[in-house]
């Protein structure tokens, strides 16, 4: 496939980066023969500097790396897009994205995320807004936090105990809702679960039991 690829006249290939995670675009960048050729066989973003025509890692003076993932031909074979997994900010200015300065937003289109809710908590913790609940919480603290988690978590057993799906969706989606504003607080990411989820080995089998005083074993670890 990689033969079949059109870079144009300077012989270049635009390449457009994704986070693997949240599928935001990271930046817009491009690739010669021999970058890519270098991407795929470290496995980590090297692209072509326009500007001081040369080649240039990702991350080789900031530490900034790009891990990837994949990468994919669009169908005209002009134009590739490649997921990764970043190690810090993807813009030389420092921020998350280059693609950070809003021209329009139609946010009654816009669909519900849970990187999105991540993203509104974080935004929440940074710049507190008056008489927000999730505001409230951070300003509480920790322990507020926890409590919170408690309380919900107890609910969700009493509304399945109760064979109350309705009640048992709308408790699990209160205690999912506290334990992301854990995770902010604690500076903990999505992709942290994500990847500690990946890496169990979840079989379809009976948990093998614990000796006597010992508990089962979790998912992944049994």
């Amino acid at each position: 496939m990689r033969d079949k690829l059109k870079f144009d006249e300077n012989g270049l290939i635009p390449a457009i980066v994704q986070d693997y995670y949240t599928k935001k675009v990271l930046t817009l960048a491009y690739m010669n023969a021999e970058s890519l050729a270098i991407s795929m066989a470290e496995g980590r973003t090297c692209f072509y500097s326009r500007s001081r025509q040369e080649l240039w890692r990702k991350g080789e003076t900031s530490g900034n790396c790009q891990h990837i993932v994949s990468i994919k031909a669009d169908c005209d074979l002009d134009a590739l897009v490649v997921e990764v997994k970043k190690d810090g900010p993807a813009c030389h200015l420092g921020t998350d994205s280059c693609f950070e300065n809003p021209l329009f937003s139609n946010d009654a289109a816009r669909p519900f995320s849970v990187d999105g809710l991540y993203e509104m908590l974080r935004e929440r913790k940074a710049a507190p807004r008056e008489g927000s609940y999730t505001s409230y919480l951070f300003e509480k603290g920790e322990q507020k936090i926890l409590k919170k988690i408690g309380e919900e978590s107890t609910e969700v057993v009493i509304a399945s105990m109760n064979d109350d799906n309705r009640e048992t969706v709308y408790e699990i989606a209160d205690l999912f809702y506290h334990v992301l504003v854990l995770m902010v607080e604690r500076g903990i990411g999505l992709e942290d679960i994500i990847d500690e989820l990946a890496g169990r080995h979840v079989v379809d089998k009976k948990v093998k039991q614990e000796p006597m005083g010992g508990g089962a074993a979790g998912p992944g670890k049994g």
